[in-house]
């Protein structure tokens, strides 16, 4: 077994005042060798986007791009003639394949919109771009699925052998995660909360990465919110 541990405040940090972002990896000008990514995740970024403010258009390609809304909403329109608003709740996959381009802004006056965005590199490359939303419910004491491969049989597939699953569990309960796909790894993010993976206290935002170990098991010791990101580790 192979544990990585990312505590929440040793992610990188880049305060541009319309965006507060925080990196999991290394990122735009924040850059550390041993963050580069965790099998094939390239990105986690936790951005803050204040109100009518956004990212202008801009391009990209072979990368499969996932956007999870935890707070506000995040209108979204691309090359592909997409015009969305990606709210709490739902969740956006993107195989930008040959290349798409596209902008996101927060379309409220009033309120900042808080979400995670996911890059993890294909399988396929110069696949033809496609593009899905959807909402999910969460259910207390479970991980609900988000998104998986083209076989998982939901709209927000991509073009890799990796799962992303969202769970909501109460205080004093367990909960064990294990892998889709023998030999893939499991990145963990607490969104909220506090848990116990072995020896490790997590607290919200903190993070960690478990390799060659196919089930994982926490301790809810507060009422938690946690992201699963599962991918290859080759």
């Amino acid at each position: 077994m192979n544990i990585v541990y990312h505590p929440a405040d040793s992610r990188g940090h880049a305060n541009h005042g319309w965006l507060n972002a925080k990196h999991s990896f290394s990122f735009a000008s924040w850059y550390n060798p041993e963050r580069i990514h965790f099998g094939m995740l390239r990105v986690l970024n936790d951005d803050i986007v204040a109100p009518a403010m956004g990212f202008g258009k801009h391009p990209h390609d072979n990368m499969e791009i996932i956007t999870i809304v935890l707070k506000g909403a995040l209108k979204h329109e691309d090359s592909m003639g997409f015009s969305e608003v990606i709210e709490e709740g739902e969740v956006q996959v993107m195989s930008a394949g040959t290349g798409i381009y596209h902008s996101e802004f927060n379309p409220n006056k009033d309120k900042e919109v808080n979400l995670f965005q996911i890059w993890i590199f294909p399988k396929l490359k110069e696949v033809t771009p496609r593009y899905a939303q959807r909402k999910y419910q969460l259910q207390e004491g479970q991980f609900t699925q988000l998104v998986g491969p083209e076989h998982s049989g939901i709209d927000t597939w991509i073009y890799q052998d990796a799962w992303l699953y969202m769970g909501s569990y109460n205080e004093n309960t367990q909960a064990s995660y294990s892998t889709q796909l023998k030999g893939n790894g499991i990145y963990l993010m607490l969104v909220e909360g506090q848990i116990q993976i072995a020896d490790q206290i997590l607290n919200q935002r903190d993070a960690i990465g478990i390799s060659q170990m196919e089930t994982i098991t926490m301790s809810i010791l507060e009422k938690a919110k946690i992201l699963i990101i599962e991918v290859p580790m080759h």
